[in-house]
């Protein structure tokens, strides 16, 4: 029979059903402090706390800091503990349906998390909504994704997911993480990944709607040319006329070619 633990300590083990690997070793922690840097005036929001291991060294360092946590069970444990580092505020929901517009106010936010590895590309994809509130994300995710985030035209793993972010974003891979940093420890390698939001007025996309749906088509099927990918969205001299050889893959488009196709004008 299990001891009742201390008033704030963490009794529950990690949830698999959540996806929680809790990082565990300080010289990572140290290393994602030192790359968040945060500054006087910041406003950091810390997706999936967990039990706190870069919400405590954060808000040492920083002085306050918002955390959104799901599992109601960390909740009491991470307000506890954080009283003795600075003023934390805790949002008990899920993060996809967290407004980080509304969130933000009138002042920018900075995104750091370690995030479930089952939920990382929609936890992207709904940060990259809010990007204009943004000021940078520093997130640690499966290495393989990381990779396909930061991957360029020609390479295996780049896809949508590397589109859609290089086109908002800088993507820049930081370091690598091993499984023994987490409790318990993947089955796989992690990295940090750092991502900064491009100034509005450079992203160049016409309509962001279009954008997306341009993207996805493309990759739906890589094996297909434009040609074929794009049937549905724009016909051959279509793509042609943005300055794209119709018989192109998808993988071998720059972010800059995808912008030319979603910008061309849509004839009816």
């Amino acid at each position: 029979m299990r001891s009742p633990a201390a008033p704030g300590a963490f009794s529950e083990p990690p949830k698999k059903s959540l996806g929680q690997n809790f990082l565990h070793e300080r010289g990572v922690v140290d290393r994602i402090v030192l790359a968040v840097n945060p500054q006087p005036g910041d406003r950091l929001v810390e997706i999936g706390p967990g039990q706190g291991a870069m919400t405590f060294p954060l808000l040492k360092r920083h002085g306050a800091l918002t955390a959104i946590e799901f599992d109601r069970d960390l909740l009491e444990p991470l307000t506890l503990q954080a009283a003795a580092h600075g003023e934390l505020e805790l949002i008990h929901a899920n993060v996809l349906d967290v407004d980080f517009t509304a969130l933000a106010g009138d002042a920018p936010i900075r995104l750091v998390g370690n995030l479930p590895y089952n939920l990382s590309s929609p936890i992207l994809f709904h940060a990259l909504d809010h990007a204009a509130v943004v000021t940078d994300m520093h997130f640690m995710l499966q290495k393989e994704v990381v990779e396909r985030m930061a991957s360029g035209p020609g390479s295996k793993v780049y896809g949508r997911l590397s589109v859609m972010l290089q086109a908002y974003c800088e993507v820049t891979m930081l370091f690598v993480v091993g499984p023994g940093a987490f409790r318990p420890p993947p089955k796989v390698d992690s990295a940090v990944v750092r991502l900064k939001p491009r100034p509005a007025d450079t992203v160049g996309i016409d309509d962001p709607r279009r954008f997306s749906d341009i993207v996805r088509a493309a990759f739906g099927q890589r094996r297909k040319t434009l040609r074929n990918a794009l049937s549905t969205l724009m016909d051959s001299d279509a793509i042609t006329a943005a300055g794209i050889d119709p018989q192109l893959r998808a993988e071998q488009l720059a972010v800059v070619d995808f912008v030319r196709l979603a910008n061309h004008p849509v004839t009816t």
